[in-house]
């Protein structure tokens, strides 16, 4: 039996992505290094490889009985890694797999990349074929590794690109800076609340995957995933308040003065080499409008995203509240 490959298990998205494929009967294999967050895929069933996916030999040599491939891994955004490691994971890593999926004749091959690609949206909401504008070394180096993968697919190798939108749900954490303040009533919003913000609930981005995967229709496509609408961050944050049964953040801050001091502040850290508590992408989350169609993927996959955002909100918030994080 063929076996579908799944890079970036140990993460948040693959890992959900794991746990789907098995249970709809797949043998699926993951290409992970050896930590703890192996051991609860090999209890459900993965087939844990253990390499270097920087390694071309690793991943050639590893890639035995591969029919399928979802190339989730990728460098994040911690602000005090080596720049380097985004190019080395984001685009080199996925030139190997790539290179090695077209050799082993693999039947489809679904790349991750990131609705960042787009940067700051000017004209809201916009689809997949508006302007690349990324604006950090992440979104750059993803931008790279779709371009990469979009070539490949050209060249023959069957395949689509998936550019999620902002993920969250249970097991993430990442929000928990939204949440927590929120919770305790010392958020405080930077700027006006009114730019957008589009999220995308785990099951339905896993949903997206699975359409990629399966739909001819997908073949060399680019897809936008994400939620059913998009918000304003004033929405999401009296959202979020709602659910947790706190009262609406009033405080607001003016933007200028606070992204100026994170730029500064990101200067300063990186000259001692320490990690920035504030820096620029951070503070621009306030600023940025982020939203998207999903037409296209709605069209052409029957894509269809079943969790609204406040039963969305209310499950993350019942387990960050079960695991004792807010």
């Amino acid at each position: 039996m063929s076996a579908t490959l799944v890079t970036g298990a140990t993460g948040f998205t693959g890992s959900n992505l794991c746990r789907r494929l098995i249970g709809e009967g797949h043998r699926v294999v993951a290409f992970v290094r050896e930590s703890p967050r192996v051991a609860p895929l090999r209890e459900l069933g993965v087939e844990c490889r253990v390499l270097d996916i920087r390694s071309r030999a690793q991943v050639r040599d590893s890639f035995d009985d591969i029919d399928r491939v979802f190339h989730i891994a990728a460098a994040y955004r911690t602000e005090h890694s080596d720049l380097e490691e985004f190019t080395r994971v984001n685009v080199d890593a996925t030139r190997h797999l790539l290179e090695v999926s077209m050799s082993a004749q693999v039947n489809r091959f679904v790349h991750c990349s990131t609705v960042g690609v787009h940067g700051g949206i000017q004209d809201p909401p916009v689809d997949e074929t508006y302007r690349f504008a990324p604006g950090d070394h992440y979104q750059e180096s993803k931008l790279e590794g779709e371009l990469l993968a979009r070539k490949a697919f050209e060249a023959g190798l069957p395949g689509a690109v998936v550019r999620p939108g902002a993920i969250y749900g249970p097991g993430d954490t990442r929000f928990l800076k939204l949440f927590r303040p929120i919770a305790k009533g010392r958020f405080v919003m930077i700027g006006s609340g009114q730019v957008f913000y589009h999220m995308t609930y785990i099951d339905d981005l896993i949903d997206g995957f699975l359409l990629c995967d399966e739909k001819p229709e997908a073949l060399g496509e680019v897809f936008v995933i994400a939620g059913a609408r998009h918000v304003t961050l004033q929405e999401l944050v009296e959202t979020i308040a709602d659910v947790l049964g706190a009262k609406p953040p009033r405080l607001r801050i003016p933007y200028g003065p606070v992204h100026v001091a994170s730029v500064l502040c990101e200067k300063f850290c990186r000259a001692v080499k320490v990690s920035p508590p504030l820096y620029p992408r951070r503070v621009e989350f306030f600023k940025l409008n982020r939203a998207f169609k999903i037409d296209k993927a709605k069209r052409v996959l029957g894509y269809d995203p079943k969790v609204n955002l406040r039963e969305g909100i209310s499950r993350t918030a019942a387990w960050y509240q079960k695991q004792g994080l807010i």
